[in-house]
């Protein structure tokens, strides 16, 4: 199995909506560090996985839509608390879409909320 990961950082807001969030209720910053993981059984015929450029070039579309955003205010988290876990999916789905990567199987993404907090989602192709 091949895996292949890039990495980027980026500052979104949220506050949390479930009963008792304590400090997370009020609108505050995180520091995100967005990983993208993807894992294939097989190369290309250049000996690629994936066009590590192709998934920057996906990494930084989906950055861009999250951004100095707040995350309660975007229509695919209405209905949502905005938690990392959710974010992580709705973060791999972005990339997903933007991402032609035959060879991939598996894609993950972890999305660290600080230095010691993340939340990873993670699906076949």
């Amino acid at each position: 199995m091949y895996e292949v990961t890039v990495s980027k950082t980026f500052v979104a807001q949220h506050y949390l909506t479930v009963p008792n969030p304590g400090p997370e209720g009020e609108l505050h910053s995180h520091h995100y560090g967005a990983e993208v993981h993807l894992r294939g059984d097989s190369l290309n015929e250049f000996g690629y996985l994936v066009d590590i450029d192709a998934v920057r070039t996906s990494l930084d579309a989906s950055i861009s839509r999250y951004r100095d955003e707040t995350l309660n205010d975007l229509p695919e988290f209405e209905g949502l608390n905005p938690s990392v876990e959710h974010f992580s999916r709705l973060f791999c789905e972005q990339v997903l879409d933007t991402l032609d990567a035959p060879e991939v199987g598996t894609i993950g993404v972890t999305l660290r909320e600080d230095d010691d907090a993340w939340a990873r989602f993670e699906r076949t192709v």
